[in-house]
């Protein structure tokens, strides 16, 4: 599985359509998204699913309007459950040398092992093998489907992938893989991504609906930097959990052996709404050909983390997307995206 900065053919998302992901606040998602659209659609293709011509009219209405490169747009229509491209979407994984090949690693989605509609969204990622003519690797263990979300994972493309406990190996919570213990799970990752090496976090963030996906904490930011979230409020829900992760780091090696270079990125404030935590994160963030992609949140750390990430990314703009109300759908803006790499 290549590295998230690597050179895209296409970036994958579902356009909104569910009311009830984001009760209440609904109106202003699609012109969320439409913005998410315009930054990436002038560095690659942005393949946007819908449900229906209805909701394919509105996004091409959206999209107009904002200004997105159109011509960089292509729509495919295909029924899903949520818009969690991340998680129920295509894992793209790459064969290199003189006649490189692009194939997708079928796992199986079950709506994060806690939500009953769930089998739309599981069909997701063979139909777009289909589509798109790839071969597709069904991911088993002991001759059962393997599941795993986008969103658990992280890949630094040369071996090393980082996951948490949490989500992958809790034996009673949103249990994706029952009695499959830590070194299968690890071998089952090996097999299917290419990876060699599983770095292995703690617990995910406060109002996280995943479980412990690690993408609100920490990520890989070239080969051998990673960044992991800090919460300098020794009182806040998340301190301890940051603190145990970032040590857990600062101890772990690399797929060669060497170090990790681990560097801090700030928390906002809690964010909450009608009294619930809302999983706001600046590592949910989103590495496209022409921009990364930062979640905002009308906060003073705001600056800080566009500056951070400017600084490990100087070979493209760093652009920040407000999501206030995009978090209370749960998610952000890496939840929303998966990659397809380019084959060279």
């Amino acid at each position: 599985m290549p590295a998230e900065w690597e050179s895209h053919e296409a970036t994958w998302l579902v356009w909104p359509q569910r009311l009830s992901d984001w009760p209440g606040r609904f109106a202003p998602i699609a012109w969320v998204y439409g913005e998410i659209v315009r930054k990436l659609a002038a560095g690659e293709r942005v393949r946007v699913v819908v449900g229906s011509s209805a909701v394919e009219a509105q996004a091409r209405r959206v999209l107009a309007r904002v200004g997105a490169r159109l011509a960089n747009v292509r729509f495919w229509r295909c029924p899903t459950d949520r818009g969690w491209s991340r998680d129920q979407g295509p894992i793209f994984v790459r064969k290199g040398g003189r006649h490189p090949q692009l194939a997708v690693a079928r796992f199986r989605f079950n709506a994060w092992a806690k939500y009953p509609d769930w089998r739309k969204d599981d069909r997701v990622a063979e139909r777009a093998a289909a589509k798109l003519r790839l071969r597709q690797f069904p991911i088993e263990h002991a001759g059962r489907p393997f599941v795993l979300e986008g969103g658990a994972i992280d890949v630094n493309g040369r071996g090393s992938l980082l996951t948490t406990e949490e989500c992958l190996l809790d034996p009673e919570v949103q249990v994706r893989n029952p009695g499959v213990p830590r070194s299968q799970v690890e071998q089952v990752l090996k097999d299917a991504l290419g990876a060699t090496n599983v770095i292995w976090l703690g617990k995910g963030i406060a109002g996280d609906d995943t479980h412990g996906h690690v993408d609100d904490l920490a990520r890989f930011v070239s080969p051998k930097t990673v960044v992991v979230c800090q919460e300098r409020n020794p009182r806040d829900a998340n301190y301890r959990v940051l603190e145990e992760n970032r040590e857990r780091l600062s101890s772990a090696r690399l797929e060669n052996g060497s170090r990790l270079e681990v560097v801090p990125l700030p928390m906002p404030a809690p964010l909450v709404f009608d009294g619930m935590r809302l999983p706001a994160s600046y590592a949910n963030f989103y590495v496209g050909n022409a921009a990364v992609l930062v979640p905002t949140f009308n906060d003073p750390a705001d600056r800080g983390a566009l500056g951070l990430l400017g600084e490990l990314f100087p070979d493209r703009p760093v652009v920040g997307i407000h999501a206030v109300d995009l978090v209370w759908g749960l998610g952000t803006l890496h939840c929303l995206t998966q990659q397809q790499p380019a084959l060279r």
